[in-house]
């Protein structure tokens, strides 16, 4: 009960000290807590979903039309309410994409190649516009400027980085190659690193992220049964957190980092928070969200892959 009462209040102060924008955030929860159920949902059932967020209405509304507008989400009416599902577009970027980065159980080992994309061969053919879109989703993948036009990552994300190439319609003018260092050795390999990737300010970010987290692992390890509202405000968080981390760090092989490098810390405590409120805050979202046919379908199986697997880690045990 002494657990509980502490982490109700931990909580609910943390959407005001995180301050996150109310669009990003509903691209999180909807991705974290609704697109599992694979389900188009009312409107007014997702407002009373993030009031907890602190999210008002006016912001909730908003927020649902601009994503909408953008191609996020499809509207279809039923008599005076409003229900919002993923496109395909929406679909790709928060299930089938950045997902299997974010829940990752642990990174995949490196075989010690560097895989390149030169773009330098076909910069003339390409316009200007594509090119700094090109550029961008390539640092979106984690791909580091090496020299202008060629673009290097030591485990990339292979078939994103086609997916890409097809939607930009560039496959033909990029060339991809693989390589390996003949004079490998840890310093020139931090200093091409620090060259390519800002690991400071990343590493920074993990050193924020559990100093702000820890606190809630202290407090929720043995509360017996945490209220369900409140672990779905902590997942979301949580998540999202965790996400605009994620999504910058080129996720570089331990061979290649520090052996104090926060990153695994950092994960570790993520997926130990995320088993540990998981259940609660799913028969949250659960009892809250309405679909045109009633209550919300169950997760599918992908749901419960997440951070390698949720189940074994719902109720809370001594060995924890």
């Amino acid at each position: 009960m002494d657990e509980i009462r502490r982490l109700k209040p931990l909580v609910a102060a943390l959407p005001r000290r995180l301050k996150p924008r109310a669009k990003s955030l509903l691209v999180t929860v909807w991705g974290d807590a609704i697109a599992p159920h694979g389900a188009g949902i009312w409107l007014g059932s997702l407002i009373r979903l993030v009031a907890p967020l602190g999210l008002n209405e006016r912001l909730v509304r908003t927020s649902v039309l601009r994503l909408t507008r953008e191609g996020w989400f499809t509207v279809a009416r039923e008599g005076r309410r409003s229900y919002y599902g993923l496109t395909e577009f929406g679909h790709k970027a928060l299930v089938a994409d950045p997902p299997r980065r974010i829940y990752a159980a642990a990174p995949t080992p490196w075989d010690g190649a560097w895989h390149l994309v030169l773009t330098g061969l076909g910069a003339g053919r390409i316009d200007r516009e594509t090119r700094v879109q090109l550029r961008r989703e390539l640092a979106w993948l984690g791909f580091g400027a090496v020299a202008p036009g060629v673009f290097a990552h030591p485990s990339p994300d292979r078939a994103g980085v086609e997916r890409v190439l097809a939607k930009l319609g560039v496959a033909d003018r990029v060339e991809l190659m693989t390589a390996n260092s003949e004079r490998a050795g840890a310093d020139r390999s931090r200093d091409l690193l620090q060259s390519c990737w800002d690991l400071e300010a990343i590493r920074a970010a993990y050193r924020r992220f559990i100093e702000r987290f820890r606190p809630f692992w202290q407090a929720i390890e043995k509360a017996s049964d945490p209220d369900p509202e409140t672990c779905f405000v902590l997942r979301a968080l949580l998540i999202h957190e965790f996400r605009r981390i994620i999504l910058r760090d080129p996720e570089l092989p331990a061979e290649l980092l520090s052996p104090d490098w926060e990153g695994g810390t950092a994960r570790v405590l993520c997926r130990n928070l995320y088993r540990r409120v998981a259940a609660a805050a799913e028969r949250y979202v659960t009892a809250v969200l309405e679909t045109a046919d009633g209550p919300l379908p169950e997760p599918r199986p992908y749901y419960f892959q997440r951070f390698g697997g949720l189940h074994e880690a719902e109720a809370p045990s001594a060995s924890r």
